[in-house]
């Protein structure tokens, strides 16, 4: 019996709503799992891409000013 057949005599409330709601209590908790392992990367991310940013910034600021005034 496929899971169609056994869908097919169903109210939409059970296939739209009790289902889902059914699968969100179950796997709730991976579910929250993996979003915040996906958010605190994307965090760890941004902070590598600012901080990369600053680095390059500071390091063209320095090599502007130290060429402009011949001291090196």
């Amino acid at each position: 019996m496929a899971v169609r057949e056994f869908l097919t005599g169903m109210p939409w409330w059970v296939k739209w709503i009790a289902i889902p709601l059914i699968a969100l209590v179950v796997f709730g908790g991976v579910i929250g799992t993996v979003m915040s392992v996906l958010i605190g990367l994307l965090f760890k991310v941004l902070v590598f891409v600012v901080l990369v940013g600053g680095l390059i910034y500071v390091v063209r600021k320095f090599m502007s000013s130290s060429s402009s005034s011949g001291d090196w």
